[in-house]
């Protein structure tokens, strides 16, 4: 009987964020950046529950770290690290300008106005685990794992398993089919 309710509590789990990521979240103009921001972080941590990192990530805190200016959606990430926890690792978000070479991140976050850092930031990973996220069109392709997107007036992101792959990290057939795939 006790199998029976765990069960169905992954079930409820897998239903909420499935249609979390495929409800129609729509974008809201730019007058309301903190609720765009808000979207984002909970995209940020859900992503987390889909993506499986190398053991040696999994140690120490979860470690976000966010290039650029946008002070809503750092505000809302840092609010969610307070609450927050990716496994049983506490959340730690560090507003970063560049890469060092032997700092170690669970995700980097790439602002659109600072996309020209992209190709900096997989230089300065490599043989590292990072999940690289950026929010403007094409980067998907250039080396970001996942790609933020707006469709029709509605949150979407953009998932390119194969640079998903070259960083060692494991993704959920679930996110998969949430996503716009990208080659």
């Amino acid at each position: 009987m006790f199998g029976f309710f765990t069960g169905m509590r992954k079930l409820l789990f897998i239903l909420s964020s499935f249609v979390l990521f495929t409800s129609a979240v729509t974008v809201v103009p730019d007058d309301s950046e903190e609720a765009n921001a808000r979207i984002k972080a909970i995209y940020i941590y859900n992503f987390t529950k889909y993506i499986e990192w190398p053991d040696t990530y999994k140690e120490g805190s979860f470690v976000i770290g966010f290039i650029g200016n946008n002070s809503a959606l750092l505000s809302e990430l840092s609010k969610m690290s307070v609450s927050k926890k990716v496994g049983n690792q506490s959340i730690e978000i560090r507003n970063i300008s560049t890469i060092e070479d032997n700092a170690k991140f669970n995700i980097i976050f790439i602002l659109s106005d600072n996309s020209s850092q992209l190709s900096e930031v997989i230089s300065k990973t490599k043989g590292k685990s990072p999940l690289i996220i950026t929010e403007k069109p094409g980067l998907a392709q250039k080396g970001a794992a996942i790609n933020f997107i707006v469709i029709d007036n509605k949150q979407k992101f953009e998932l390119n398993k194969t640079n998903l792959e070259k960083y060692k990290l494991k993704v959920a057939i679930n996110l998969i089919q949430m996503a716009q795939m990208v080659n």
